[in-house]
């Protein structure tokens, strides 16, 4: 367990890392404004878990999940995630789950995130 958890944070510290840097380059390319960056990082992360999926279930090399998976692209965008639940869910034939798991994980999310903000200034303000 220690080992698989030291891959996770090894991995995870590397996807930070590139997800700082390409959220850097890309707001140096394209400014202020839209948030391209995040969803650059969104959409990159969720191909490449698409393609580690697929090879690892190929090539047997599952062994890499937590390195690649959980660290590595969960560093960089925990979007990758959820983006391959939502079409194993759908895969499954799982349809009306997908849709449910989409709808509350984004206004879920987004109102956990506004009701922080409302506390946090209500409490440090």
């Amino acid at each position: 367990m220690f080992l698989t958890t030291l891959q996770v944070a090894l991995g995870g510290a590397i996807g930070a890392a590139c997800r700082f840097l390409v959220g850097v380059g890309v707001f140096r390319l394209a400014g202020p404004g839209f948030p391209l960056a995040v969803l650059s990082v969104n959409i990159v992360g969720s191909f490449l878990m698409g393609l580690f999926v697929v090879y690892a279930g190929q090539r047997g090399a599952a062994h890499l999940n937590p390195f690649v998976m959980t660290g590595l692209l969960g560093g960089f965008t925990t979007f990758s995630a959820f983006s391959l639940e939502t079409v194993t869910l759908f895969e499954r034939g799982d349809y009306g789950q997908a849709a449910i798991y989409v709808l509350a994980s984004v206004a879920l999310s987004i109102g956990g995130l506004a009701l922080g903000l409302y506390l946090a200034r209500g409490i440090w303000a």
